[in-house]
């Protein structure tokens, strides 16, 4: 319920803000301005939430992350510059907690109460939820934006606006102070250590950017860890790409008019699909095998928007490539569970976004054409694709040197190594020194 709340006033303010900007009056490089603020606040200040809302308490900063969000939603009522741009600054920071802190509190929560193996599950679930949600946004903030029309708070001021454009935001906002208080009332609180052992460790925390340090060394260190983070960076950084160049791409290819809400249903139960679909091959399936298909059939589908000669076999593409997002997400979850150690989880979730934010802002500050951006997609998916294969054969080479009993093909060990109450209390060294060992040790269903 709370992230769900939490994704429902994302979206709700998803197709609103550059129509807001622009009917404020700034130009495209003012829009564009704050859009690269907003990218860039999430690239520096996620550095280091994701290791506060480590050692300071997982539920306590999705309950920051709602005031930060809400907070960006009340900007957004003034028409002045400055606090546009603290607006974006804002938002930045709660979307980097919002792609770390509730994925980190759900695993934790989860192998706590010893269900590590329902994860995939989860995540699959979320994102079924997430596609629906998304579809309802979209529904509400239409009718609500059409409510009545964006003016001025008093009739003749040009600072507080109301209405309008501003009626998703709202909404946003109310969804928002929802979700701080269910997160309040029903969540427990998680860190990414025992807090015993997190009081024991305070001595050497007494730097704010320790957590991250700690973090960026356990990633070049590990190669699961970093193919993972490089992985998810290249998909996500594509999906951005194809948020913004979608749109130009249908309209070089049609002259008639496009229905975008109608489109945006379809992209949203097509993500819904392949989020059943995962849940139906995870039963059979390795999940780093799922997500080499998964991102091989990304690569295709970007080949094919680029080399698509008419509007038919494009939108086939982007029908495609939603179905893979849509398995995508749970596939990631799933693996990152099991390879990011415990205690810095949030932290190097916010590191995997630097290069994801900086694939973003060469995006933004380009003039690519959407043929050219279709193009760059393709590499960088064929190039994650390669990259997960590796992870596939790094993790075979890893079983055969540690227990050549092992079951390689679904990666789950011999009985005599299965320690679940092990798995629970096992150190940051252990995960940090073979991750993958988790997936031997909590016995994985795939």
């Amino acid at each position: 319920i709370v992230y769900l709340l939490a994704v429902f006033s994302d979206w709700l303010q998803g197709p609103y803000v550059y129509a807001l900007y622009d009917a404020y009056g700034y130009s495209q490089h003012d829009i564009a301005v704050l859009f690269v603020a907003g990218f860039g606040s999430s690239m520096v200040f996620g550095t280091f939430m994701g290791g506060l809302a480590d050692s300071c308490g997982r539920k306590r900063f999705t309950m920051f992350f709602a005031v930060v969000y809400a907070l960006s939603c009340i900007t957004k009522h003034f028409k002045d510059f400055g606090i546009l741009m603290l607006g974006r600054l804002l938002g930045g920071i709660a979307t980097s907690l919002l792609f770390s802190v509730f994925d980190s509190w759900l695993i934790r929560s989860h192998n706590e109460v010893g269900v590590s193996s329902m994860l995939s599950k989860s995540f699959a679930t979320a994102q079924y939820g997430n596609s629906i949600i998304a579809i309802l946004a979209g529904l509400t903030a239409n009718k609500a934006a059409s409510l009545s029309e964006l003016k001025a708070w008093n009739g003749n001021s040009e600072f507080f606006f109301q209405g309008g454009y501003l009626y998703p935001f709202d909404l946003a906002l109310v969804s928002l102070v929802l979700c701080g208080i269910v997160a309040f009332f029903l969540w427990e609180e998680n860190y990414g250590e025992d807090k015993s052992q997190d009081e024991e460790d305070d001595e050497k925390r007494k730097r704010w950017y320790d957590s991250f340090v700690n973090a960026y060394f356990t990633t070049i260190n590990s190669k699961e860890i970093l193919y993972t983070g490089l992985i998810g960076s290249l998909f996500e950084g594509s999906m951005y790409i194809f948020v913004f160049m979608w749109t130009p791409a249908m309209k070089d290819k049609t002259t008639g008019d496009i229905p975008f809400g109608l489109i945006f249903a379809t992209f949203m139960v097509c993500c819904m699909a392949g989020s059943s679909i995962f849940s139906v091959v995870i039963g059979t399936m390795k999940n780093e095998k799922i997500g080499v298909y998964t991102l091989a059939v990304a690569t295709g589908t970007f080949l094919l928007m680029a080399l698509a000669p008419n509007d038919t076999l494009a939108m086939i593409a982007f029908l495609m490539f939603e179905t893979v997002v849509g398995c995508y997400f749970p596939m990631m979850g799933t693996m990152k569970s099991v390879i990011v150690p415990e205690s810095k989880r949030a932290a190097i979730y916010n590191l995997y976004r630097i290069p994801l934010n900086f694939i973003v802002l060469f995006s933004l500050l380009t003039d690519l054409t959407p043929k050219q951006s279709f193009f760059l997609c393709t590499g960088m998916l064929a190039v994650a694709t390669f990259l997960q294969t590796k992870l596939v054969q790094h993790q075979k080479t890893f079983y055969s040197t540690v227990n050549n009993n092992d079951d390689l093909e679904f990666g789950v060990g011999s009985p005599k190594t299965d320690d679940s109450s092990h798995r629970s209390s096992q150190d940051n060294s252990d995960a940090e020194k073979s991750p993958l060992v988790a997936a031997d040790v909590d016995g994985k269903a795939d």
